[in-house]
């Protein structure tokens, strides 16, 4: 099966991918081909280099170019889960295989703020107003190599509230993969 992941800032993808990765599947993210592709330029991966490496490569190769790469680099891998899925083009790639289903994660504005204040991750926004600011640049795209979190949101097949403790979430991810096996 092949899982795609796609949320706001700060909802518990990572988490998620954790998760699957313990489980033995394969992981990955849209941003891996931009964070290369980065490092080629010998530019920092920063958050704010991230979304412009993103909005240069899908502007040079198509909006779905992240997902194309990286079905490249995986190929038929059986269990795999991508994390950072921010464009409708992106989910179009990725279904073209046939065991592809999209996740998206939700979690309300003051707990991701709570999350990504506390993680401490690079890139990251240091105040309550540059994460709304952040948040809000994400979720529609202004051409076709911006984000559009709003509309990738809406092909989601499956929705998983995030708004709880980690059990609970674990709770949701082994009822998701029970109804793989059905």
């Amino acid at each position: 099966m092949l899982l795609g992941l796609t949320g706001r800032n700060g909802s518990g993808k990572s988490a998620i991918i954790d998760w699957f990765a313990e489980r033995g599947y394969g992981t990955s993210s849209c941003s891996d081909s931009i964070r290369h592709w980065l490092r080629n330029k010998g530019r920092e991966v920063t958050r704010e280099n991230l979304i412009e490496g993103g909005r240069n490569l899908r502007a040079a190769g198509g909006p779905g170019v992240l997902a194309e790469m990286l079905l490249a680099m995986i190929g038929e891998e059986e269990d795999h889960a991508i994390d950072s899925i921010r464009t409708p083009a992106e989910v179009e790639a990725l279904r073209t295989r046939d065991d592809f289903l999209l996740i998206e994660i939700r979690a309300g504005e003051a707990i991701r703020w709570d999350r990504l204040s506390s993680r401490g991750r690079a890139g990251d926004s240091k105040t309550f107003e540059e994460f709304k600011a952040a948040d809000q640049a994400e979720l529609e795209a202004h051409d076709e190599s911006g984000q559009a979190l709003l509309a990738t949101a809406k092909l989601a097949d499956v929705v998983i509230h995030n708004d709880g403790t980690l059990k609970e979430l674990h709770a949701q991810l082994d009822a998701l993969t029970a109804s793989f096996d059905d």
